[in-house]
């Protein structure tokens, strides 16, 4: 099921605070004709750009923008800079304004200001984080592409925890969503895999070139105990029947494996039912209105070097026969005639020449193809166990599947650490690592951060210390580490907004690791409960305030990735 639009958030961070904050000032400044009226429609006041300061006593916040607007101004930057900052000294959420450099602003914010996020976390609870940065834009994500020929492998298995996070992500950032895996149930392959099968259940040896493994046999036992008639067939009759029977079993295992794995899709596509409707021949009329078809040789081209393809592509050869790019083309045209705006394509490292043909593909029918379509290709992965690379499944005798992986690390730590390493780099999983229960296993960090602020808050309430947005006072705050987790807070939003508009949901569990650093040291600098008979006070409600704030950022941010949070480790 699709899922619908964020809505628009009653409260507003921080950051865009100071970024209305700014804007305004700017907007007053041209009113009074300190600065020119033509700013007015300058693209840098689209969206304030303001960044974390490295050094933090450059401030909570630093601004660019009086550089960005001093060419349409014609003034230096830095008599910008204090046009803006003296606009902005009025304002209560600002303690410190001081320009550096040509013209940067630096900004610190006012405790009360700074501390603020917490009520808005705790406010918005599960809500925090969504954005409406896609809102209104309706996206197909198609992010496994499998023949049901054989179990789920580990490049699927990198899609499957990517693609479910980056789905999540892009929900979180207003889109509507729906997930989509294609099924490769046509061609030779599955001839292949149905004869394989008639071999194993008829004891003959199996095609040079069929499928292999210790699964094929299961399969082909199973297939004989469901239809013991089977065993009397031969020849074609024979291997239609199992590769249909196989067919069926294989598709059910991969659509069991992922259901465990947390992955779940909307659309299951057949290739088939390209190829038994009209999706076929729609999309050739399609592309022939589009004037980009051509006849050579008896085939039927489509002449996609018009738009950046290295060369044109056989849509249907001379003897009538239709090509696997002909399905890509009709599948593609399918999506758009379904609604969607933007159909986003997670492809594995072989398929890097598909880039060009179905960008090409989606201009030639008339789209745009720096819009309406996205490729996203997925490096390999190798596990190491015990300083060694695990290249062969044990059942699918070929490279390790998705369920051997979960069964050797869980769910979690499967779906963690797949997801946050960009797509585009290869990457090493070390299973040794990641049943380690330390603060070297990313995903333990991580995941004992929320499960010790439970703890924490479990005690609060063991020695009546009142937390919630009631019991909290920001300006009590003031301890650098309390600012640093403070400003962490405060940025979730924003990360949240650069992953689904860059669609990198790696940047989400970057994010959390930095938070729970941040965290950790809060908790060790600054005492939380009281001690010994020392009563419960305001100080300590307002420090577990923020610590039940984190609590809900790390929820939030693991469950974008599709992760637990739990409350005891």
């Amino acid at each position: 099921m699709s899922a619908s639009n964020s809505p628009i958030l009653p409260e507003l961070s921080p950051r865009q605070l100071l970024a209305s904050a700014i804007l305004e000032s700017v907007r007053v400044a041209i009113t009074k004709g300190d600065l020119p009226g033509e700013l007015s429609s300058n693209p840098a006041l689209d969206e304030i750009t303001l960044e974390r300061p490295k050094n933090r006593e450059h401030g909570d916040y630093a601004t660019s923008i009086a550089l960005a607007l001093a060419k349409g101004a014609g003034k230096a930057p830095r008599q910008i800079a204090e046009i803006i900052s003296s606009a902005l000294k009025s304002n209560e959420i600002i303690q410190r304004i001081d320009i550096a450099g040509p013209g940067f602003i630096n900004i610190t914010l006012a405790k009360a200001s700074q501390g603020a996020v917490v009520k808005s976390i705790l406010a918005q609870g599960e809500k925090y984080g969504q954005v409406n940065v896609l809102s209104g834009v309706r996206i197909n994500l198609e992010f496994i592409s499998a023949n049901p020929t054989g179990p789920l492998h580990l490049g699927h298995t990198r899609w499957a925890a990517v693609g479910d996070a980056l789905a999540r992500v892009l929900i979180a950032g207003g889109a509507q969503v729906t997930r989509e895996f294609y099924i490769n149930d046509r061609g030779n392959q599955m001839d292949l895999f149905g004869a394989s099968l008639v071999a194993s259940a008829l004891g003959q040896d199996r095609p040079e070139d069929g499928y292999q493994g210790q699964y094929i046999d299961d399969l082909a036992q199973e297939i004989l105990i469901m239809h013991p008639e089977y065993e009397r067939l031969s020849g074609q009759s024979a291997i239609e029947s199992f590769r249909e029977a196989g067919y069926g079993l294989q598709l059910a295992q991969q659509q069991r494996v992922l259901d465990n794995f947390g992955t779940h899709f909307d659309i299951w596509f057949s290739e088939r039912s390209l190829h038994s409707g009209d999706g076929i021949d729609r999309a050739l009329e399609t592309l022939k209105s589009q004037g980009h078809t051509y006849r050579e040789d008896g085939a039927l081209w489509l002449r996609t070097t018009d738009f950046g393809d290295d060369k044109d592509r056989v849509l249907v050869k001379s003897a009538g026969e239709l090509t696997y790019f002909s399905s890509d083309t009709a599948y593609y045209l399918d999506k758009r005639r379904r609604g969607f705006d933007v159909c986003i394509y997670m492809l594995g490292a072989d398929h890097h020449g598909y880039v060009g043909r179905l960008k090409a593909t989606a201009a030639c029918a008339g789209d745009d193809p720096e819009y309406n379509i996205e490729v996203l290709i997925g490096q390999l992965v190798k596990i190491v166990e015990g300083g060694q690379e695990i290249k062969l499944s044990k059942r699918a005798g070929t490279i390790i599947t998705l369920e051997e992986l979960v069964e050797k690390v869980g769910v979690d730590a499967t779906r963690y650490s797949l997801i946050r390493h960009p797509v585009d780099t290869s990457m090493v999983l070390d299973i040794d690592l990641l049943k380690k229960r330390t603060n070297d296993n990313p995903v333990f960090y991580v995941q004992y951060a929320h499960a010790r602020i439970c703890a924490v808050l479990r005690n609060a309430k063991d020695l009546s210390v009142k937390y919630g947005s009631s019991s909290y006072q920001a300006e009590l705050l003031t301890h650098e580490r309390e600012r640093e987790l403070l400003g962490g807070l405060a940025e979730f939003p924003r990360v949240v907004a650069s992953a689904a508009e860059l669609r990198q949901p790696h940047r989400i569990a970057r994010y959390i690791e930095q938070l729970a650093t941040l965290y950790h040291g809060f908790y060790n600098d600054c005492r939380v409960l009281p001690l010994g008979d020392e009563a419960a006070g305001a100080i300590h409600s307002s420090r577990a305030s923020l610590c039940d704030a984190t609590r809900q950022v790390i929820s939030n941010a693991l469950d974008l990735l599709g992760v637990s949070a739990p409350e005891k480790m």
